[in-house]
């Protein structure tokens, strides 16, 4: 690229901003912003999942928030409008950490800190309870998602969590999501027996917006296992919604834990 295609001689506006990751965007932006992405089709900055996260969990008002994993702050300006007294959102992917910034400034988060860097390393330090930890579309791009699952236990008595799950009949039945999947195998995390199967993202590493793991695999555990060992963590509520096991890619489902 010649450096001088660098500079946008347009009238300065919002939709610029955006325009710097054309093609990359994976949320479509608030309806009443006006303001377009590219391909842009998830509807991230107005999702069911956190409204309902909030009827399970309590208001999250005046709450301070840890968000594992913002993409493109689709939630965290959720959770802003939503009164959280702070959001610090951790965020490993550089491309989607600078479209998160993007983000902040226009729409005002203020009450938003973003951090670039590995959560999970955050997590192995961190001695902080927060009010609530919102971790949607990270688990399943772990290579170690059972000790995530127990650090995020120790962040926060009340969890949000979307995420795919292995399930080998319907993987198996997904031709185009069933290849891409070693053999499940069993283990042990602290004494707790759980399932869990590799998968390889091939193709997807090849978009300039792919909003995976670091890693070319990660680890899908059963749904059984993510709720078995929630209840071993000791969180005694724990609702299931958005159950979706025919997702094209691959199946997946939303769960509010809190401890009592």
């Amino acid at each position: 690229m010649n450096v001088l295609d660098q500079y946008v001689m347009r009238d300065p506006s919002d939709q610029n901003i955006l325009d710097l990751f054309d093609g990359e965007w994976s949320s479509r932006m608030p309806a009443a912003s006006e303001l377009t992405t590219r391909p842009g089709t998830a509807a991230l900055f107005e999702d069911g999942r956190i409204t309902w996260a909030e009827q399970q969990l309590g208001s999250f008002s005046g709450s301070e928030v840890l968000e594992l994993g913002p993409l493109e702050c689709g939630h965290t300006y959720m959770l802003h409008q939503r009164g959280a007294k702070s959001i610090i959102s951790i965020e490993a992917n550089s491309r989607a950490f600078l479209k998160c910034l993007c983000i902040k400034e226009l729409f005002g988060l203020d009450r938003a800190h973003l951090r670039l860097g590995d959560f999970v390393a955050f997590l192995r330090g961190n001695e902080k309870k927060f009010d609530a930890t919102i971790a949607s579309g990270v688990l399943y791009h772990m290579q170690q998602p059972m000790e995530v699952l127990d650090l995020m236990s120790r962040s926060s008595d009340r969890l949000f969590i979307w995420t795919h799950y292995f399930d080998a009949g319907v993987i198996a039945a997904n031709e185009a999501v069933g290849k891409k999947f070693e053999q499940p195998q069993h283990a042990s995390y602290n004494g707790f027996q759980y399932e869990f199967a590799r998968q390889s993202y091939e193709k997807a590493l090849d978009w300039a917006g792919f909003c995976g793991g670091p890693e070319t695999q990660s680890a899908w555990l059963t749904r059984d296992s993510i709720l078995g060992f929630l209840q071993h963590c000791g969180f005694s509520s724990l609702e299931t919604a958005f159950e979706h096991p025919n997702h094209p890619n691959g199946p997946s489902f939303a769960i509010c834990a809190k401890r009592a």
